[in-house]
């Protein structure tokens, strides 16, 4: 079994990265599936699932996931049973025993016994705010420093819930086999040549 990570900076392609490289390889992809299996299990609406766990950890979380805590903010209660429901799942996956492709949710810790292939994909803020322009619903009407707001907020909330579930840092080049700049590039030029790197990694 071999099983790719995708951590990503908002904006960066991190997503198409994992979609295209899934087809070129031939493996399983996961991404907003999770979301769906994770409000069907926590019992809480996906819209407010995504939401959740997109704005991260509130700034007053108790920082000790996975040990018991009384909460009297319902929001952080929801937060909590959204974790154990993403962790579940994710490892659930691992346990099928197919090649897959996972996209966030901190995946290359989750399954670190699985011996994952970890990659970071990251671009300068420019292209970042490009690329959300680009693919931005019709009706988000955001000005560039908008942009710019909104993806640190999300890169902070990722960065957040990496350091619940490990001292290995966010974005940090130690924690990942490989980083990938899309700065200014075409995400399915590169592509091939990731899918080259990792199949030798994994000695193909």
């Amino acid at each position: 079994m071999k099983i790719i990570t995708i951590s990503r900076e908002f904006g960066s392609g991190g997503r198409e990265v994992g979609k295209r490289l899934a087809d070129e390889l031939g493996f399983a992809y996961y991404d907003r599936e999770i979301i769906a299996a994770v409000a069907k299990n926590s019992e809480l609406d996906e819209g407010y699932v995504e939401k959740i766990l997109e704005t991260g950890i509130p700034r007053t979380f108790p920082f000790s996931f996975g040990r018991s805590f009384a909460f009297s903010d319902v929001s952080q209660q929801n937060y909590t049973k959204a974790l154990v429901a993403q962790q579940s799942f994710i490892i659930q996956l691992a346990r099928k025993g197919e090649d897959f492709v996972i996209v966030g949710r901190s995946a290359d810790v989750i399954l670190s016994e699985y011996f994952p292939f970890n990659i970071f994909v990251h671009a300068d803020m420019y292209s970042k705010i490009d690329r959300c322009i680009d693919r931005a619903p019709e009706d988000e009407e955001l000005t560039r420093r908008e942009y710019e707001r909104k993806i640190k907020q999300i890169d902070s909330a990722r960065a957040r819930h990496r350091a619940l579930l490990s001292d290995s840092p966010w974005g940090k080049k130690e924690s990942y086999h490989l980083c990938v700049n899309t700065t200014g590039k075409e995400i399915k030029a590169l592509v091939p040549g990731i899918a080259a790197y990792v199949k030798a990694w994994f000695g193909e």
